[in-house]
């Protein structure tokens, strides 16, 4: 089995919405379809505990979120799409490199530093009240998940650039240790992707509840749209089009000459009401045929489970003799 190429994880905590698929889904099925690319996607449960302790919720994004992927136009013949905890080797060497990482190195992660930040700003003598393990030791998890397969790029976004940094702190501690076992990964940060704004303006995130579900019902999808926040220009009144919400999305799912020509209706004055309208048939229309074969894949979880097991299947290929190599080299290993 080939190392990776490319590697993304989507973390199972809720329901894929316009900016996930603007952002991170549909750059990763393009880039999926390059030749003599072997690319690894991942349902990112075990990382979902982190946040979420609701198994309800954890079980049905993990079907959203594979359903959403295949519905889209992912090629799971071609690329390996699996479940985190189905690779059983995955904890087996977050711990094997949990013992070689140092604990200050955990201590300057963005995500903990900020839990700390919430408890001395609310006047907490314990500075790491209700801090979970999970919570802190979730870069090492990541790495495990990174280096398992040797990945060599790996797609975030700025905020998880800190993260493949300690990746390769990591993963360079173990090489100077024990011997070159791991590729140093690149973080590769897609410039040219959009960050798609909910409801309110602010970024679209199931953190702010302000997303707009990617395969929501016609009826739910216009009625959402029509709820995104507008300022009171009248309709004869030029506008912006780079300040708007509304813009910002039509232009993530048209073409560069639809774009160009809105941008000019804008420019001239639009209505608010018209813009929303047309903004709706246009993703209505963009996501009529993904959104029929997600409504179908849905009703039919155990087909899911089967592309799932099969993902693994193969990854494990990889996996298996990988960790027995990295064993191997710090001295677990038959008599």
């Amino acid at each position: 089995m080939k190392n990776a190429d490319h590697l993304t994880g989507i973390t199972t905590t809720g329901t894929p919405h316009l900016g996930n698929y603007v952002g991170a889904i549909r750059p990763a099925i393009q880039s999926s379809r390059e030749d003599n690319r072997q690319c690894y996607y991942f349902l990112a449960d075990y990382h979902a505990i982190i946040k979420c302790q609701e198994p309800a919720r954890i079980r049905q994004s993990a079907l959203e979120v594979a359903a959403t992927w295949i519905a889209l136009g992912l090629d799971t013949d071609t690329s390996i799409f699996y479940r985190q905890t189905d690779i059983p080797e995955i904890p087996e060497l977050t711990w094997i490199l949990t013992c070689i990482t140092a604990k200050g190195l955990m201590n300057r992660a963005h995500a903990y530093k900020a839990a700390v930040a919430d408890n001395e700003a609310a006047g907490r003598k314990d500075l790491d009240k209700e801090i979970s393990m999970g919570l802190f030791s979730y870069p090492i998890l990541m790495a495990a998940d990174i280096l398992m397969f040797n990945a060599r790029k790996v797609p975030v976004g700025r905020d998880q650039i800190q993260h493949l940094e300690m990746t390769r702190d990591i993963a360079g501690r173990f090489n100077h240790q024990f011997g070159e076992h791991f590729i140093l990964p690149e973080a590769v940060v897609d410039e040219t992707s959009a960050v798609l704004a909910g409801l309110d303006g602010r970024k679209m995130s199931k953190s702010y509840n302000n997303t707009i579900p990617l395969f929501e019902t016609e009826k739910k999808l216009r009625k959402l749209i029509m709820k995104i926040k507008t300022n009171s220009l009248a309709p004869e009144e030029p506008k912006d089009p780079e300040t708007c919400t509304l813009f910002a999305i039509y232009k993530a799912f048209a073409t560069r000459e639809e774009t160009a020509t809105m941008a000019d209706r804008y420019r001239e004055g639009i209505g608010w009401g018209t813009m929303k309208q047309e903004l709706f048939e246009h993703l209505n229309e963009v996501l009529k045929g993904p959104r029929e074969a997600y409504n179908e894949l849905i009703k039919s979880p155990g087909d899911i489970d089967a592309v799932l097991k099969k993902g693994a299947i193969r990854a494990r290929e990889y996996s298996v003799p990988m960790l027995d190599r990295v064993k191997k080299a710090i001295g677990i290993q038959a008599l």
